[in-house]
């Protein structure tokens, strides 16, 4: 791991982050020509420059540690898909923090946003600014009601 500085320079939605020796490290660029998306939870883009790596995670959702497919209410299934999904960010080694794009893709755009208040807690809890796109698809396997996919920087 490379030794950073305390200081963290934050100006105009641009963070920036110098190692020891005074370069910069990663700088994530948070765009957004409008404020309505910030009741929304999302950035309208985030543009990456001198990461050090890129997380693609997969589609997670409510599935077991044993392969199990969650049969819950969409609220549970968020809450667990939430949490297998900072599984996979953390065995990784990346933080929640630095996740720059979510996709939502979901079985009922209604009950998804009946509940959307669990995804926004998450986001708002732990600092992420991220484009995000969300699709309401025909079915999602076996009994599965959300699926959250990832990309992550560090």
């Amino acid at each position: 791991m490379i030794p950073v500085t305390a200081e963290l320079k934050k100006v105009v939605g641009i963070l920036q982050v110098r190692n020891l020796s005074n370069s910069f490290i990663m700088q994530k660029n948070i765009i957004n020509p409008w404020t309505w998306q910030d009741a929304r939870s999302y950035a309208q883009a985030v543009e990456v420059k001198n990461a050090a790596g890129t997380l693609y995670v997969s589609g997670q959702t409510a599935i077991s540690d044993q392969g199990v497919s969650s049969d819950e209410d969409m609220r549970s299934q968020i809450i667990h898909t939430i949490q297998n999904l900072e599984k996979v960010i953390h065995e990784a080694d990346y933080e929640l923090k630095n996740v720059v794009r979510l996709n939502i893709y979901t079985t009922s755009s209604s009950e998804l946003f009946e509940n959307f208040d669990v995804i926004q807690n998450w986001i708002n809890k732990n600092n992420i600014k991220q484009a995000s796109t969300v699709l309401e698809v025909k079915s999602l396997f076996e009994t599965l009601k959300i699926e959250l996919e990832a990309t992550v920087v560090k």
